[in-house]
């Protein structure tokens, strides 16, 4: 035998001892559910690049939001599919009580007041154009979005909304809406900034869930170029002194190292965002036995946390605390 003084494998000799010095786990603690909602009474209908993954009207959606709690889940981020009927170049209903968005987020914290809200603060599910930003000449306009990001922000804490997750990308928002937040006496509502958004081709079963592809041209101006990681510590040097309570990087799996940054260069809490075409593809994969799935996804998911993600927004989140339960 030959002598070595250090043998790695001692320590990963059985379960107990691999147990025992794992630097990182995941629980459900750090997840938080995109949850999808339509109009309507008793609807549900899937989408069909994310397996697994539904829309539902306001009385179902309840029903999934109350077996999360009992698996465990808190937080949840939600998002309209809204009638193309609804939609202007103003993004108006966003801010529409009476509308699907603000009154099922009331209803969701009446029923579930332990329900961690998290909302989406962006044009494109309200805009005729489908970008984040109001368009002008087809040049999407950065300050005069502001103001409406703003109203938008502020009806959502209104109605109820514990964190706001602004994912626009306009230069200034999280201090904006802050201010905006503040005057109205919602001080007290986090902001989750989507720090980090490339404009990555891993949305697209996502704005296929919304009906939120742009009517045009592309999300480039302001959304990050994926060649880009130094730009990452401009952006989250702006958010974390305009007030944003989180920095979000999406997508997660692509750009792992973006998450690594900011976590070495920032004590705000870092959230990763777990994307649609990053699910969809651990799902057809799956579906065709080529990989195990649910080892697959416990991957993905210790790899973000590993890399520095205390917060991760995953399609995942339910299979994964069945799975743990």
């Amino acid at each position: 035998m030959i002598h070595l003084t250090q043998r790695p494998r001692r320590n990963r000799k059985n379960a107990a001892i691999r147990n025992l010095i794992q630097e990182n786990s995941v629980t459900v603690n750090d997840l938080v559910f995109p949850l999808f909602m339509i109009d309507g009474k008793n609807k549900k209908t899937e989408v069909k690049s994310m397996p697994g993954i539904f829309r539902r009207s306001p009385d179902l959606l309840l029903k999934e939001i109350e077996e999360c709690l009992k698996l465990g889940i808190t937080t949840f981020d939600l998002f309209p599919n809204l009638e193309d009927s609804l939609k202007d170049k103003k993004a108006t209903e966003s801010h529409n009580k009476k509308g699907l968005y603000l009154s099922t987020l009331k209803e969701i914290k009446k029923k579930f007041p332990e329900a961690i809200l998290m909302t989406d603060v962006a044009m494109d599910p309200y805009s005729s154009d489908g970008h984040d930003g109001l368009v002008k000449n087809g040049e999407i306009l950065n300050d005069e979005t502001l103001e409406i990001l703003a109203k938008m922000a502020i009806a959502q804490a209104e109605s109820g909304a514990d964190i706001i997750g602004p994912s626009d990308m306009m230069d200034g928002r999280v201090g904006y809406i802050r201010r905006a937040l503040d005057e109205k006496g919602f001080s007290h509502v986090s902001i989750m900034s989507y720090t980090a958004k490339y404009a990555s081709a891993f949305y697209g079963p996502f704005r296929d869930a919304l009906d939120s592809t742009p009517k045009f041209g592309d999300k480039k101006t302001y959304q990050m170029d994926p060649a880009n990681s130094k730009e990452a510590l401009i952006e989250a040097e702006l958010d974390f002194t305009e007030g944003a309570d989180f920095l979000m990087v999406k997508p997660a799996l692509s750009y792992m190292d973006i998450i690594k940054l900011l976590n070495d260069n920032y004590n705000l809490p870092i959230a990763a965002y777990n994307v649609s075409g990053e699910y969809a593809m651990v799902k057809a994969a799956a579906a065709k036995g080529w990989i195990d799935g649910d080892k697959i996804r416990d991957e993905i998911l210790l790899s973000l946390k590993r890399a520095g993600a205390s917060v991760i927004l995953t399609y995942f989140a339910k299979e994964f605390a069945l799975a743990k339960k």
